[in-house]
């Protein structure tokens, strides 16, 4: 396994290669699906995403089957089944970063700003609203809630016990406008 630093720096790679690109190529062959089906998985970085459309951690980081354990949720929120998963790859793949990406025009985000939603969806904005308060800004409130959720994942008992052996959680932004990553928010 990689150390955080060269999983993070992978990441950023990944999303130059992927931002510089018109296309998006990858090994989907019989041969790499046996590999893994054999083989298991070492991904080098756990995504906690959005579940929208629009944002694919393997082609916005230009990763390949194996290398990114993705857990998607609307609005990139924490609770204990995400927990649970970020657990079982730290813990049991040896995956050594963890990166909470939210991303611009999030309707979650959005919901949680301008609505209170009826049905399942209020669990989804009620976490968001307790992350954003009163902030009406799209990109800044995305960014809270991502720093929410880091501060969530970090208070986990065992997260911490991994953290302590090399795991890093860190918060990043992907903008829908131009496809880039910002790691430093």
């Amino acid at each position: 396994m990689i150390s955080a630093k060269e999983a993070i720096q992978k990441l950023k790679d990944g999303n130059a290669l992927y931002v510089s690109k018109d296309t998006f190529s990858s090994d989907i062959s019989s041969q790499t699906l046996e590999h893994f089906a054999n083989n298991g998985q070492e991904p080098y970085a756990i995504v906690i995403t959005c579940s929208d459309s629009r944002v694919i951690p393997e082609r916005i980081f230009h990763a390949a089957i194996g290398d990114i354990f993705t857990i998607r949720v609307a609005g990139n929120v924490i609770d204990d089944h995400q927990l649970g998963s970020i657990e079982y790859a730290a813990g049991h793949l040896g995956t050594n970063l963890v990166v909470v990406l939210g991303h611009t025009q999030c309707g979650a985000v959005g919901a949680a700003i301008n609505h209170d939603p009826d049905g399942y969806i209020k669990y989804i904005t009620d976490e968001i609203k307790k992350a954003i308060g009163k902030e009406k800004s799209d990109y800044k409130a995305a960014v809270l809630n991502v720093k929410q959720s880091v501060r969530i994942i970090e208070s986990s008992l065992e997260i911490q016990k991994d953290e302590e052996a090399g795991l890093q959680v860190v918060g990043a932004i992907y903008k829908l406008e131009d496809g880039t990553v910002d790691f430093d928010i």
